[in-house]
């Protein structure tokens, strides 16, 4: 039932939180660079080579989304969404990356320690840049869920999991400056390592899962459940409900058993009336139906693929 199709989104407007994370990246490196320039912490350095990786993945990010926007072609019939997984896998292994040199430099400075320098004014600088990132994170994690777009979602987790990495280093550095003990800035750096390196491998799985098809997540199956539950009253019956998302775009396909004496016309109203709801239910999803009469021995037969 088209008229209740909610109107599709322009997925090419979502390259304007690209660009937004692209605008944070530079400014949030500079501030950070600044503040390692200031003080000398090898944690704000760490913090520092994690906003290059921040930057890398929104220009990744920007690339993926304006490849996902492109409409279907005779090769790509059910349209490009996918691309944004290889966004957020490839910002996944960045993050993997950064970690492993922020771990390199943080030894270094534990086996050569040094005293900092203008520690006061250097972590006023990251306070401000931590400011943006958090905003801008916002931002883009609200777009990416209300929009389906896991390349917005894992940019938004790549920000605030610096956020979090600047709020330990902050601390660390302002330990180091009260206590006097220098060891803390290379362990406060191995530990942010730690923590982004669980934050790159969640993206990579979640890349992964996409990629392979996962089915639609629980509650939107039980949406879809509710929905055939009403037309199970209508002495419709259905099997092979099959499920899957492709980064943006949700497909469904199921065969509906109907009463054999009903008319071609009739069920396929009834067909179009459910597909309707489904889309009201989930909103733009792509579904396809296949009719059976319900008392034909041989329907139950591609229940399960062979």
């Amino acid at each position: 039932m088209q008229a209740n199709q909610a109107t599709p989104f322009n997925r090419a407007s979502l390259t304007r939180f690209a660009w937004l994370s692209i605008a944070a990246g530079v400014i949030t490196l500079v501030l950070k660079l600044v503040a390692y320039q200031l003080t000398g912490s090898v944690g704000l350095l760490s913090d520092a080579l994690e906003s290059i990786v921040n930057l890398a993945g929104a220009v990744m990010a920007l690339c993926m989304l304006t490849l996902a926007a492109q409409a279907a072609d005779e090769k790509h019939a059910y349209g490009h969404s996918k691309a944004e997984y290889f966004s957020s896998a490839v910002e996944g292994v960045l993050i993997v990356v950064a970690a492993i040199g922020i771990s390199y430099t943080a030894i270094e400075r534990m086996l050569h320690p040094r005293e900092l320098e203008q520690v006061g004014m250097g972590l006023l600088v990251s306070v401000g840049a931590s400011a943006v990132n958090f905003v801008v994170a916002r931002i883009l994690m609200k777009a990416g869920k209300q929009h389906h777009s896991i390349t917005l979602e894992a940019d938004a987790h790549h920000l605030m999991t610096d956020v979090w990495t600047s709020a330990g280093v902050i601390g660390g550095v302002g330990l180091v400056a009260l206590t006097g003990w220098t060891l803390l800035d290379p362990i406060v750096a191995l530990l942010v390592s730690a923590n982004i390196v669980w934050t790159g491998v969640q993206l990579v799985r979640r890349s992964v899962d996409g990629l392979m098809d996962v089915v639609l997540p629980e509650d939107e199956q039980a949406l879809i459940e509710g929905v055939m539950a009403v037309y199970r009253d209508k002495k419709v019956e259905f099997h092979a409900l099959r499920t899957r998302q492709a980064a943006s775009r949700r497909f469904i396909s199921v065969h509906m058993l109907v009463p054999g004496d009903w008319t071609v016309h009739d069920a396929h109203h009834m067909a179009e009336d459910f597909e309707g709801d489904l889309r009201i239910a989930l909103g733009e999803v792509l579904v396809i139906t296949h009719l059976e009469p319900i008392d034909d021995e041989i329907s139950v037969d591609d229940i399960h693929e062979k």
